[in-house]
């Protein structure tokens, strides 16, 4: 049985509706963190094996909760259950810092940048073309029903980036006024599909129908190379609207071949021969 300090944690992870799977997964590995200051010995290995339950059932669409899972041992150690956890932490953040610089470098002068839903690391991309003085512009989707782009268009707008933010159903028509397209992802499937906010497959085929290049920003941890595409689980939220039930998947799936590129720490690959 976990700890309701762990519990806590893990509902958390459950309620967020904003951040997405590398805010996630950076809270389960504080999770373990709490969870290595409660336990040790036996205790701690039988709440490790339960983590490794749980920890991915709070969105299994999502390869960073899964790889957390196989990051931190089953022990009953908890000054290396913690070592583990606190690397996964660093290795994120620096991830992230790599995923910028490296993007960065695809934004030109004047670039018209499209973009959708909400991702830490496209906007750890958005920061570093901002620092390294180049001038662009940003189109972002509102990302119904949980607006994540709102979210994303305050932050540019604290950055001094400029935008302009228009409905997802604009996507068609917008993809041909922007020059490159960047979205993130929650997984990378070892078949080289992107697995992100739904919507982001129709944004892959109006750059595709109008030669925009599209990437997709993504640390490592992502990568899920144990399923495919087709074996994703993808989940659906209840929701409704004045009444009616409306139809919620919160994913889609975009195959590898209208990916240009996936934007990692450890370079730009190229779905899915080098996934």
């Amino acid at each position: 049985m976990l700890p309701p300090e762990v519990r806590s944690l893990l509902e958390e992870m459950r309620a967020e509706r904003i951040r997405g799977a590398s805010w996630l997964a950076r809270k389960g590995a504080e999770a373990y963190i709490v969870l290595s200051e409660l336990l040790e010995g036996k205790e701690l290995e039988n709440a490790l094996m339960e983590m490794r339950r749980e920890i991915p059932a709070v969105n299994r669409t999502m390869a960073s909760l899964y790889n957390l899972t196989r990051f931190i041992p089953i022990t009953g150690d908890p000054d290396r259950v913690r070592t583990r956890a606190e690397e996964f932490i660093r290795l994120g953040e620096e991830a992230k810092r790599e995923i910028g610089n490296i993007g960065s470098e695809l934004i030109d002068e004047n670039e018209v940048v499209i973009t959708h839903s909400f991702s830490s690391a496209v906007l750890e991309i958005f920061k570093a073309a901002k620092k390294k003085g180049k001038r662009f512009r940003v189109i972002l989707t509102e990302s119904a029903p949980d607006y994540e782009g709102i979210a994303l268009a305050r932050e540019l707008e604290s950055l001094g980036i400029p935008f302009e933010v228009i409905t997802d159903a604009q996507l068609g028509l917008f993809a041909g006024n922007a020059t490159l397209a960047l979205v993130g992802a929650d997984s990378v499937t070892r078949d080289g599909a992107v697995v992100n906010k739904a919507g982001t497959y129709l944004l892959a085929l109006a750059c595709h129908e109008g030669g925009v290049p599209l990437y997709v920003a993504a640390e490592s941890f992502k990568l899920h190379l144990e399923l495919t595409s087709e074996e994703i689980e993808i989940m659906e939220r209840p929701y409704a609207r004045q009444g009616y039930r409306v139809r919620n998947f919160l994913f889609d799936v975009t195959p590898w071949r209208y990916v240009r590129g996936v934007i990692t720490e450890l370079g730009i690959l190229v779905p899915p021969k080098e996934i």
